[in-house]
């Protein structure tokens, strides 16, 4: 059976077309190819005459230290130097006159005796003989005020309890004066103890050279609950 080929199927009848379709192609490549044109670049170029300015460096001032000037020197004279050594039989002569020097003259030194004055209104914290209170010190003072506080109803009620501080004088003629509370736990301890305080019977002043003074005390008082 022989085998036909179609016409249609005939590459050979499109060669020309092909060749042309090719040509066309390729000259509008080339075209394409004219037409683009890269970006335009500058190129500097470096002044070779350019100046570098070296950095200067500034030196540091320092404020000079003076030395330590040297020890002034002290001339000592001898007295050795200063004496004239002459011999016995040499005569000396003085401008000194004994005429002021009378026997019959009586010298009397005079010196001004200051007697230290004692400040009446500034109390004394030591004296030389420190107040008495019925024969007794502090201490015994400090029981009779223990013995007649009574524990206030309110800071019982409210259990409160602890110490107070209070600072007092005793004046030239043995009253107690100037109460002042340092410390306390309530105002109702404080009040309590101020008012045995001013209950106080009067004591036996304070003596700074056999003169009555003004002294002033610090006393703790203590309120505790007896369990």
């Amino acid at each position: 059976m022989e085998i036909k080929k179609s016409p249609k199927a005939d590459l050979q009848n499109k060669r020309g077309l092909l060749l042309e379709i090719g040509l066309v192609v390729s000259l509008g490549l080339v075209i394409l190819a004219f037409w683009y044109t890269p970006k335009e670049r500058k190129i500097e170029k470096l002044d070779q005459q350019v100046e570098v300015v070296e950095e200067v460096l500034t030196e540091v001032t320092r404020q000079d230290q003076k030395p330590p000037e040297p020890p002034k020197k002290v001339e000592v004279k001898v007295i050795a130097d200063l004496l004239k050594v002459v011999d016995n039989n040499t005569k000396i002569s003085t401008e000194v006159t004994f005429t002021e020097f009378d026997e019959n003259t009586e010298v009397i030194q005079q010196v001004e005796v200051v007697e230290e004055e004692i400040e009446d209104d500034q109390p004394f914290l030591v004296a030389e003989t420190m107040p008495s209170f019925q024969g007794g010190d502090l201490n015994t003072f400090r029981n009779w005020v223990q013995q007649n506080v009574r524990f206030p109803q309110i800071a019982l009620e409210n259990g409160i309890q602890g110490r107070v501080v209070v600072t007092f004088v005793i004046e030239k003629d043995g009253r107690l004066t100037n109460i002042e509370v340092l410390q306390t736990p309530d105002r109702s301890l404080s009040d309590e103890a101020i008012r045995v305080l001013n209950k106080s019977p009067k004591w036996s002043p304070g003596k700074q050279r056999n003169q009555p003074v003004r002294v002033k005390y610090t006393l703790p008082v203590d309120f505790r609950v007896q369990q």
